[in-house]
């Protein structure tokens, strides 16, 4: 049985048990996947929705969602798997068993980029502007996709005492512990900056193209840099105690934001735009 859930700041008696997972005909549906799977069409959505401000087309969205999506679920379990491969040396077979958990955003990401850039160079259309495109559609992903952890009860803190703490009751003892809802954290942080990002898109022009996407890197970085430190379940890099996304989120975030103060310095849009070239 799963604990049951928490949360005091909204009064002593709110609890929630909700399950993982409902049948039809048979077949079990894990609510983890259907709530990922619900933030990777709201953001498809939401791209194909702004296509022409970035000088692409549906189509350039659809061809890239073909092969980036496949390339970003292995990324994302190769990422897992290098990193806990104690789990599965003598069980190799259970590299291929995602159902059981087991994903990292920064592999998926990785190899959503690479997927990306292999259709931009066929389909011929700047891959930097699809970047730019893709950072909202990361950060609305990533928001409604952390509360697949709050069903799964993971992806929490350590134990703490803050205003905001969830609690886990153990159903056969009754035991209650309160931990700091990382999963919240990073899901609002996430909200919180897609919010930003698409009204600084709506009010200032791009200087450049990929501009959205370091922003994104930047910001997602930033917050992700301190939310793993409250953490209980993070990746390490082996023989050390350094965290692995902690390290990688806050290289990625000093390198993001470099790179926004060299580009912008060095170009102030016009042709720097691949839009501004498609319309020539």
């Amino acid at each position: 049985m799963k604990p049951i859930i928490s949360f005091p700041m909204f009064g002593e008696d709110f609890a929630v048990d909700p399950p993982n997972h409902f049948d039809i005909f048979g077949f079990s549906i894990y609510w983890y996947g259907v709530i990922i799977a619900t933030g990777f069409v709201l953001a498809v959505l939401y791209c194909m929705r702004r296509t022409d401000e970035f000088g692409l087309t549906k189509d350039n969205v659809l061809d890239m969602l073909i092969v980036a999506t496949p390339l970003a679920i292995i990324g994302a379990r190769l990422y897992y798997v290098i990193f806990y491969f104690d789990l599965y040396s003598g069980d190799l077979m259970g590299i291929f068993r995602i159902r059981d958990g087991g994903l990292a955003i920064y592999g998926g990401i990785i190899g959503a980029v690479i997927g990306l850039f292999i259709v931009a160079r066929y389909r011929r259309f700047s891959p930097f502007a699809m970047l730019d495109l893709g950072g909202f559609g990361l950060l609305i992903g990533q928001c409604v996709g952390r509360w697949g952890n709050f069903i799964n009860r993971e992806a929490h803190g350590g134990e703490t005492d803050i205003f905001c703490r969830m609690g886990l009751t153990d159903p056969a003892t009754g035991v209650t512990t309160y931990y700091h809802p990382t999963f919240l954290y990073e899901s609002l942080w996430n909200l919180l900056g897609f919010l930003l990002l698409h009204f600084f898109s709506k009010k200032f022009e791009r200087r450049f193209d990929g501009q959205f996407f370091l922003m994104y890197v930047a910001w997602y970085g930033f917050g992700r840099m301190l939310i793993e430190g409250l953490r209980t379940d993070s990746l390490y890099i082996p023989g050390t105690a350094i965290r692995v996304s902690q390290l990688l989120a806050g290289l990625s975030c000093l390198a993001a934001l470099g790179a926004i103060w060299y580009f912008s310095r060095k170009y102030h849009g016009g042709d720097a735009l691949y839009k501004n070239r498609a319309e020539k």
